[in-house]
């Protein structure tokens, strides 16, 4: 059964995974929404529906790996990679940037798909990009679950999301809810300065 718009969101009120409030964004702007995919992801049976969309679309592409950043990324990726049956590997950030650790790597000419859960400005996935092209391996294309920016995000290879939103965000001097007074909360797991 392949999900619709309607039905992902649902599942992400269900589960308490769209969030309303004031939040500080991994990209550093704030938003009156947050999608906490974790929430979701936290059920193998939405992991796998979810992913799923993901999977097929990219089904006819050949594949050898598929990558995502840490810490978001990584239920999607492997999820991914299972329906597929890829190899899966991660890139997590040492200081401040994403690297690849653990004894991983890609080989010349290896083909792979980029994998995310959420994008806003797309900053994670810009950075793994640039680590599969320093091993000279190709990006096939960028599969993600939540795309806040409506589209507007664009890669530079094929790319597919699950759920298109045009989400609200403001830089933190033009911010609205800053403005008005109502607390910023920081609820991902990257570290970043307010």
């Amino acid at each position: 059964m392949s999900l619709n718009k309607q039905e992902i969101i649902k599942i992400f009120r269900q589960t308490e995974a769209l969030l309303e409030g004031h939040f500080l964004l991994t990209s550093g702007r704030h938003s009156n929404q947050y999608f906490q995919c974790a929430k979701v992801l936290q059920y193998t049976n939405y992991n796998t529906q979810i992913c799923e969309k993901i999977a097929n679309h990219f089904k006819n592409n050949e594949i050898d790996t598929v990558i995502a950043p840490a810490l978001g990324g990584i239920i999607v990726g492997q999820e991914v990679a299972r329906q597929l049956n890829k190899k899966f590997i991660f890139a997590e950030r040492e200081q401040t940037a994403l690297t690849l650790r653990r004894g991983f790597s890609l080989k010349e000419n290896e083909k792979v798909l980029v994998c995310e859960d959420v994008v806003t400005t797309g900053g994670s996935v810009f950075e793994v990009i640039e680590i599969v092209k320093s091993f000279n391996s190709n990006v096939v294309g960028v599969g993600f679950i939540v795309d806040r920016s409506n589209g507007k995000v664009s890669f530079g290879y094929p790319q597919f999301s699950t759920l298109k939103v045009n989400a609200v965000s403001f830089l933190p001097y033009e911010c609205e809810l800053c403005k008005k007074g109502i607390p910023l909360v920081k609820p991902g797991s990257r570290k970043i300065n307010k």
